[in-house]
């Protein structure tokens, strides 16, 4: 894969790592670079994390020799590339070295990729066993865009761990902190502040056009554009409505702040906040792009409106804020759905089950 930081991708590997410790699997992770907590959380699991350095390009011969020798060293059954750098390390030398199994997989809503990378990662599937997609829609752009034989292509949709337990106690300091009062409405989104994908400022729009006194906005994530929405939030005279938390490891005590859960991105492979989301039971206002139309269903576990359209946004919050049955209703709903299709523990038995099947069906023991 690319980097170990933070990421949906990261976390998922985190969630083999737990679920293989002290079984029959042993995993190594190959990466452009590892920092953070949940690399640590994947270290910590047994599994050895490898930098090679970044990439110039998908033929960086430098790069491919290192892999090549981690292979030689390591003898792997499996090898298993996630994200285009990953997928390029996994298709380019597994199929050098002979790898008995080269799963792939798309992470992403790949709408901005060349026609060039398209090409590039059919030519990578060839030698793949499989290709997973993390979303119908990413399935979809395999099947159709990228021209990935559908034989190859297989659906598993992401994962998220049930959340923990958070204390009254817990919330209530946090309530205290960011002077959040029983008797406001609180829209919350988490995630990376990158704004050209996240378009945060279209949320900011939004509590801006609704001037609903007990409205307040809880922005819990860090990244290259906070100041810029920090900035905009002084511009639209709104400071006193916002909240900005920074980067939070443990998102779950913020989740048990919201009333509404709102991601407005551009584009998302899979959208696992929405689906973190729903397990604390919320209702979930999301943009109609990529896999988060495949997680929230309309008008049942929340709503989708179309990108780019703060008023839309504006107009669903107003409902949920005048409207606290759909909240509860909508929540529970979202709720049943995720622990029936979005749990961790459901995503590590379907990989767990396809690497089976594939060492089967490749005759290793």
């Amino acid at each position: 894969m690319s980097t170990v930081t933070g990421g949906g991708v990261e976390r998922r590997r985190l969630s083999l790592a737990k679920a293989f410790k002290g079984t029959e699997f042993e995993m190594k992770l190959v990466g452009t670079f590892k920092g953070g907590a949940i690399a640590e959380q994947i270290e910590e699991n047994g599994v050895e994390i490898i930098e090679v350095g970044d990439f110039n390009g998908p033929f960086h011969w430098e790069k491919h020799r290192k892999i090549q020798k981690i292979i030689d060293e390591f003898q792997p059954h499996i090898i298993h590339g996630a994200v285009y750098e990953g997928v390029t390390m996994a298709a380019i030398n597994g199929f050098i070295k002979k790898v008995p199994v080269v799963i792939l997989e798309e992470t992403s809503d790949p709408q901005n990729r060349s026609a060039k990378a398209d090409f590039l990662l059919r030519i990578f599937s060839w030698g793949a066993d499989r290709f997973i997609a993390i979303a119908p829609n990413v399935a979809n752009y395999l099947r159709d865009r990228a021209k990935v034989s559908p034989k190859k292509v297989i659906t598993i949709n992401n994962g998220v761990e049930i959340p923990r337990a958070v204390s009254a106690q817990k919330i209530q300091d946090l309530k205290a902190e960011y002077a959040i009062r029983e008797s406001d409405f609180v829209v919350g989104t988490v995630g990376r502040l990158f704004n050209d994908h996240k378009k945060i400022t279209d949320i900011l729009e939004a509590v801006k056009q609704l001037d609903l006194t007990h409205l307040k906005l809880l922005i819990v994530g860090g990244g290259r554009d906070e100041q810029l929405l920090k900035d905009k939030t002084r511009e639209l005279g709104i400071e006193g409505q916002v909240i900005f938390t920074g980067y939070q490891y443990d998102t779950a005590p913020f989740y048990r702040l919201m009333n509404l859960f709102c991601i407005a991105s551009q584009r998302e492979g899979f959208g696992l906040v929405a689906a973190e989301a729903m397990l604390h039971h919320l209702p979930v206002l999301a943009t109609q792009v990529g896999g988060l139309q495949n997680v929230v269903v309309n008008e049942e576990t929340g709503f989708l409106v179309p990108p780019n359209t703060p008023a839309k946004l504006a107009e669903k919050i107003h409902y949920f804020y005048h409207h606290p049955e759909a909240v509860t209703a909508m929540g529970e709903a979202g709720y049943q759905r995720a622990i029936q299709n979005y749990t961790e523990e459901r995503y590590v038995k379907e990989v767990e089950a396809l690497y089976v099947e594939l060492l089967k069906k490749n005759w290793v023991n």
